[in-house]
């Protein structure tokens, strides 16, 4: 009974936490009106560097690191957030955030390779296929009646950035189970201060009297330290140690649709029929890709999900 209600969380954390990086992309939009990509993201870490320490301080849930575990959380800290965020910046200033959508949903199709390699954890042909057909559904929603044009090394940059991210994965569940998630989360984004700090006074320093400060900035980079950084990384680590890292990495493809959802409801943009059917489509692969047929291999392989 409380195997399955830890995967009952497990899912909800994951939901919740797509939902919540769903919405970071219009709140980065709004943050980097005043700030370039570096210094936006540099400032987000320290901010939920600082926001973590604190609450976890006060509910006592960092707990102390062994020095022989420091290792996995800096490999993790410079996949992502640090390799991640440059990357997607940097690609985002290349290619158009309909391509980069499309490639950063690839994410998914790497997670079991890299899985199997560093984890040796299973994957069965229902993960495959669920998200197969989740990123049919992706497609559909991002490149309708779009020329897709990319260039070489934006793809490349952007290709980076989905090995961080499922590189990030695999080292949370090389970490020993007892660390909460909460302190995982927490040592990850102070190591991955180490990297981002001096890229900053590398790239950005210079120019930062040429920053325009806004309030309206202020509380996007607030919301997306709080709740895209603390609250969803804390679920994301959670679930990925609890689902494993292809069936955590499945629910990236929700992401577009959820951020086409938020921008017909915050900015009123239409949300065809089309649309509507690929979110659908999108939402079936998942819950087929979570499918475990009970077979011996599958038994096997639950063992280690």
């Amino acid at each position: 009974m409380t195997q399955k209600t830890d995967t009952t969380k497990a899912y909800v954390a994951i939901l919740v936490a797509m939902t919540i990086w769903s919405a970071s992309f219009i709140f980065t939009r709004i943050g980097l009106e005043s700030f370039p990509p570096i210094t936006l993201v540099t400032i987000r870490m320290v901010l939920a560097a600082i926001i973590l320490g604190i609450v976890g301080g006060v509910t006592k849930q960092i707990q102390r690191l062994d020095r022989k575990d420091a290792k996995f959380l800096l490999i993790a800290a410079f996949a992502e957030p640090f390799c991640y965020f440059v990357c997607e910046a940097y690609g985002l200033t290349l290619v158009s955030p309909t391509v980069a959508s499309v490639i950063l949903s690839t994410i998914p199709l790497f997670a079991p390779l890299f899985a199997f390699i560093i984890l040796r954890e299973h994957v069965t042909w229902s993960n495959m296929l669920g998200i197969i057909i989740s990123l049919v559904g992706v497609l559909m929603l991002v490149i309708e009646k779009e020329q897709i044009m990319v260039k070489p090394i934006g793809l490349i940059v952007l290709m980076l950035a989905v090995v961080a991210a499922v590189i990030y994965s695999s080292m949370l569940k090389k970490v020993p189970a007892k660390y909460n998630a909460t302190t995982i989360v927490f040592y990850v984004y102070l190591f991955s201060l180490l990297f981002f700090i001096p890229t900053f006074f590398i790239t950005d320093f210079q120019t930062i009297e040429q920053f325009h400060f806004t309030s309206r900035s202020f509380y996007a980079i607030l919301t997306l330290a709080v709740f895209s950084s603390v609250l969803s990384f804390v679920l994301f680590c959670y679930s990925v140690r609890k689902l494993g890292v292809t069936r955590a990495n499945a629910f990236c493809n929700i992401m577009p649709g959820c951020t086409a959802l938020f921008m017909w409801l915050l900015y009123d943009e239409t949300l065809p029929t089309i649309k509507i059917v690929a979110i659908a489509i999108v939402i079936i692969g998942l819950f087929i890709s979570q499918i475990q047929f009970r077979t011996k291999k599958a038994q096997r392989d639950d063992t280690i999900l």
